[in-house]
């Protein structure tokens, strides 16, 4: 079902994930950061602008490649494919679509290309699932806009150069007084005032913000006033995918190393593949992971024909979620004692599949989606 080129870009994502990912994850995760040399050749590759115009600086490829790409990325390191997801939707997704093309040529361009990695600044500490309650608020002056507030669990901003933030320029108007602003990290009024120490993927730095008196042009508000809420939105179908592609992409790991466990371990003289109890285990993870493949790729088809695919998403990175949570623990159970190890994989894999079920919308705001979506 997969083109040549489908399949060329899947196969050079995996190679690089086992070659220059997987090897050095735990040691990555020690660190606490994703190497600059890692980030510059992901964006060699094409990884850090997949599906934006080469016009601007991307690989051109569809969300089909986009998603077994990056399923591959996070079998090799989750915190490398958690970067790699934000950077590409919504960062480049929301600038791709909303953007002026003057826009585009400064910030959109260079973050296509992989020269450095951006952020997405909406979520606040009493505003994660509804995104309408934020309290950061951007000030029109004569220049452009004074923004002040603050964000929480935001990828990437200790790493990033630049930041798409959210905030009210109108707080009386609820969802509709939100708009959308970019930035560099480094302009003064920004501060990553906290990395916050995690359960997994712990070299992707999640961070608390704090705008103080931040200046914004008015060149770089992005869209109308007003049109924030939007463009938040506008990117849910692109990064429900990419959540999709990285539970399966860890799933899809961890039950590899159980089945290759499973095939050389043995006990009561054969390999514990032989026991049936062994046998049923894995073909139940073989099953689930296929089933969320499909899950994954059917949404990413419908998204590169054009067609409506919110449903889709969503169910894709429900089950994708929910399948990674259990394909990883039923890793750790077939290794056994070693499987709760730190010195094995698939205990640091169960550890960073688990926001799967957390970010770009619980388990529970997919499932009110999907809910509204077969009601209406």
């Amino acid at each position: 079902m997969l083109t040549e080129e489908q399949i060329l870009i899947r196969d050079t994502a995996r190679d690089f994930a086992q070659t220059r990912l997987a090897p050095s994850a735990s040691a990555r995760e020690k660190a606490g950061v994703i190497e600059q040399d890692v980030i510059s050749d992901l964006g060699e590759l094409g990884f850090l602008g997949m599906t934006i115009d080469p016009d601007w600086g991307g690989a051109g490829t569809d969300y089909v490649s986009y998603a077994l790409a990056l399923a591959e990325i996070g079998a090799g390191d989750a915190s490398v494919g958690t970067m790699v997801s934000v950077h590409n939707a919504p960062v480049c997704a929301v600038l791709d679509r909303w953007a002026s093309d003057e826009q585009k040529e400064r910030w959109l361009k260079p973050l296509a290309e992989g020269q450095h990695i951006g952020s997405f600044a909406l979520t606040e500490p009493q505003a994660g699932s509804d995104a309408s309650n934020l309290k950061s608020k951007a000030v029109k002056t004569n220049a452009g806009y004074t923004v002040n507030g603050s964000k929480q669990f935001i990828s990437s901003a200790r790493i990033g150069k630049v930041t798409i933030l959210f905030a009210m320029t109108d707080p009386d108007a609820g969802k509709r007084g939100m708009s959308a602003f970019i930035t560099e990290n480094a302009a003064e009024g920004f501060h990553v005032v906290r990395v916050e120490e995690k359960l997994g993927q712990k070299a992707s730095d999640s961070c608390a913000l704090a705008f103080e008196d931040l200046q914004i042009a008015f060149e770089d508000r992005i869209g109308e006033e007003g049109q924030g809420y939007a463009i938040a939105l506008s990117s849910l179908e692109s990064g429900r995918i990419g959540i999709a592609a990285l539970a399966t992409g860890m799933a899809q790991a961890a039950y590899e190393k159980a089945l290759a466990y499973a095939q050389e371990r043995t006990a009561f003289g054969k390999p514990i593949f032989d026991l049936q109890a062994v046998q049923f285990r894995l073909a139940d993870m073989a099953t689930q992971l296929e089933a969320g493949r499909g899950l994954l790729l059917n949404a990413a088809a419908k998204k590169d024909r054009g067609e409506p695919c919110l449903k889709e998403a969503c169910m894709a990175k429900l089950f994708c979620a929910e399948m990674a949570e259990k394909i990883t623990s039923d890793a750790i159970q077939t290794l056994g004692g070693y499987g709760y190890l730190a010195d094995y994989d698939v205990e640091r894999i169960y550890r960073d599949q688990k926001v799967c079920r957390i970010y770009e919308g619980t388990d529970d705001i997919q499932k009110l989606l999907i809910a509204r979506q077969i009601a209406a």
